[in-house]
């Protein structure tokens, strides 16, 4: 049986992107879960995803990929500092990944599915995105590199927006980790620091 293959993306008549059906399937999905059809196996948890059955997909587990999707394009979805990530080198040729922040994971490229939450505080994660140059154009998140977006999720907002998606400009939303991290406002004046001493520091009486 042949097996179908369709290009990344294309183009439409208006010149706007069109997205594969699947990915906004691929983004919203729940990984990780145990596979109902598999309970007692050790390898049964569902971070398989297929490209090629009708969307909405749902994930599957290593048992399914064997018996059932065998001759389709899948993917395997991985964790990182529990978010879901996946391998450039299993998208890369069936979704325009240009732009997207990469980063490297056990010696391997990887992609953050979504936007995840602002580093915030004091710690060194909050110092340097305070510090970065560079910002995801659409969730203002720090970025480790001059790319535009975090991950696939804040480029599919771009795209579908025609590059209006944006609603955080970038460095706002890292104004307050700076502040956090002994920076100042903008009218440059310094911002007090997240944690206030409680009370008046009393000194013990000397003993006689």
């Amino acid at each position: 049986m042949s097996r179908r293959v369709a290009p990344p993306e294309s183009e439409g008549a208006a010149g706007t992107t069109r997205l594969p059906e699947w990915l906004e399937t691929l983004l919203s999905t729940r990984f990780f879960l145990a596979c109902g059809a598999h309970p007692a196996s050790p390898r049964n948890e569902c971070n398989m995803f297929c490209l090629d059955c009708p969307s909405p997909s749902p994930p599957f587990c290593y048992y399914c990929r064997s018996h059932r999707h065998q001759s389709h394009r899948v993917i395997q979805i991985r964790r990182s500092s529990y978010h879901d990530v996946v391998r450039v080198t299993e998208v890369e040729d069936v979704l325009d990944i240009s732009g997207v922040q990469t980063y490297v994971i056990n010696s391997a490229k990887v992609l953050f599915l979504n936007e995840r939450p602002q580093p915030r505080g004091a710690g060194a994660a909050a110092g340097k995105a305070a510090a970065s140059p560079y910002n995801c154009q659409i969730c203002a998140r720090a970025l480790l590199d001059p790319f535009r977006f975090c991950s696939l999720g804040c480029k599919l907002v771009d795209t579908k927006t025609g590059g209006r998606g944006a609603t955080v400009q970038p460095g706002d939303a890292t104004n307050d980790d700076a502040a956090a991290a002994g920076g100042s406002s903008k009218n440059g004046g310094a911002r007090p620091q997240g944690r206030r001493r409680k009370g008046i520091p009393q000194r013990a009486p000397f003993g006689s």
